[in-house]
């Protein structure tokens, strides 16, 4: 016998229904409508439940019955989903036959508490010598990527995964209210660059109903926790939470929940840091393994202290922060230094790099007082003039090109010969080159010195005389 509760529709549109006769039914249960469209229960109210449709609301009517399943939403995981494009339910939408996943998950789960969890102490390489020199991310750290639109913060999120490959880390790529073309973009470079092959890319477009941008990243978080909890490592972008606050708004206000500031719901900060707290690094005993999760945060007019943004902010461990004007300079990736943070900091860097660059920020923000300063014209001493000088080749030396992320002992040769004063003499257009020249050099004459960075992975006084060398000898060659 199949005993189940069953309810019949009271009204439906715009994503939402109204159901009576599930007296039994929980919170965030699954229900059933007869198109095969499922729902889950969003707000129990005295005389009807609140349903949010995940699928085509369109073909469902008045008086349809509804029937309740007993069971939580789960997304399938495991390696089935790795290198597909799913959306937030798990079918596939790559055209690639069915996902045979043999685990699945349940979308929403408390987070792993403090007992759990150890500090983070291993770097995630970005492969972006400003964010892996000044704001550095580590394994199971929330960092978040804050920015007016069209300021290259996908793209700094793309690099970061791309700078994965051989690494054995896994990549989720969470789309919520992206144009579908700017997510063929995103697929397109990671195809080219070989990151399909550890990433999975869960879609859920502008056309999506906001009950599906609303899972979106939940189920992309479970998929992810998988590899988590089996001692792996796995990196998380949510591109963006903004578009997902404001998917969680509409159902809120269509189910007459009481709006907050701005309109949204009072229980919107909830969303995201249950959401953004299962990112951990967790126990030894639990096997270690580690979610970071990288989310992204669109502002408008770069007002960092509108609601969500605020919110976000007091979640994560830290915010890198780009901004349109220095885009505009072709100053890329654009991040001001002053307000991007990491509050996990030199733990987060190998010793090499720590050493390299510890006092760049300190070094770029001084240099961007002076700038200003500079700008009225005034007579400048000898010091204050070279300071000015190699905080203007400190700043080419930080431009970066989109999808071509640095190995770290690249990254700290480069920086080595920009904070040492190798540079100093070196005509500021000219730095680009000697950059890539001298790279090409290292790679080609001494690729053991490379090798030595990354086994070491300190800066001892023999591996830099070794780096001094190197840059020296190609100084005498370079015109």
């Amino acid at each position: 016998m199949d005993v189940r509760e069953v309810g019949t529709v009271l009204e439906v549109g715009d994503g939402i229904a109204r159901v009576y006769g599930l007296s039994n039914i929980m919170s965030g249960e699954m229900v059933e409508f007869p198109n095969g469209a499922i729902g889950l229960a969003f707000n129990l109210e005295e005389k009807s439940v609140g349903v949010i449709i995940l699928g085509d609301y369109l073909s469902i009517a008045e008086g349809d019955e509804v029937k309740a399943l007993g069971t939580l939403l789960s997304v399938p995981a495991g390696d089935a989903v790795i290198g597909r494009v799913l959306d937030p339910l798990g079918n596939p939408l790559d055209g690639k036959g069915p996902v045979n996943a043999t685990v699945s998950r349940p979308v929403e789960i408390i987070a792993a508490g403090v007992a759990e969890r150890q500090p983070v102490h291993e770097p995630m390489q970005t492969g972006i010598k400003a964010i892996d020199a000044m704001t550095p991310v580590g394994r199971g750290q929330r960092e978040l990527i804050i920015g007016d639109r069209k300021t290259g913060k996908t793209a700094v999120a793309i690099d970061a995964i791309i700078n994965q490959k051989g690494k054995g880390v896994k990549c989720f790529y969470v789309a919520v209210g992206q144009k579908d073309s700017s997510v063929a973009l995103v697929i397109d470079a990671l195809t080219k660059a070989g990151a399909m092959d550890y990433t999975t890319v869960i879609v859920s477009g502008a056309s999506a109903p906001a009950p599906l941008q609303y899972v979106a990243p939940y189920a992309g978080t479970a998929m992810a926790e998988h590899f988590m909890y089996n001692g792996g490592h796995a990196l998380i972008v949510y591109d963006d939470l903004s578009k997902q606050a404001v998917a969680y708004r509409q159902l809120s206000l269509l189910m007459r929940r009481p709006p907050g500031r701005e309109a949204f719901p009072g229980d919107v900060f909830y969303c995201h840091s249950r959401l953004l707290e299962r990112s951990a690094k967790l126990s030894k005993e639990l096997g270690g393994g580690s979610l970071t999760s990288l989310p992204i945060i669109e502002t408008l007019e770069g007002e960092v202290s509108a609601y969500i943004p605020t919110n976000v902010i007091s979640i994560t461990d830290g915010q890198i922060y780009l901004q349109p004007d220095l885009f505009f300079a072709g100053i890329r990736p654009a991040m001001n230094v002053g307000i991007s943070v990491s509050r996990v900091g030199g733990n987060a860097q190998i010793k090499a790099m720590k050493k390299v660059a510890g006092g760049l920020r300190l070094d770029l923000a001084a240099f961007r007082e002076l700038e200003a300063f500079a700008q009225l014209g005034t007579e400048l001493d000898p010091a204050t003039q070279a300071k000015l000088d190699r905080g203007y080749r400190m700043v080419e030396l930080l431009k970066q090109s989109q999808y071509q992320p640095m190995d770290v002992a690249e990254q700290v040769i480069s920086i080595y010969a920009g904070t040492r004063g190798h540079l100093d003499d070196i005509a500021v257009t000219r730095v680009k080159d000697f950059e890539t020249g001298l790279l090409q050099y290292v790679k080609d004459r001494k690729p053991e010195l490379l090798k030595q960075i990354r086994d070491v992975a300190d800066l001892t006084s023999e591996i830099e005389e070794s780096i001094k060398s190197a840059i020296a000898a190609f100084k005498a060659s370079f015109k």
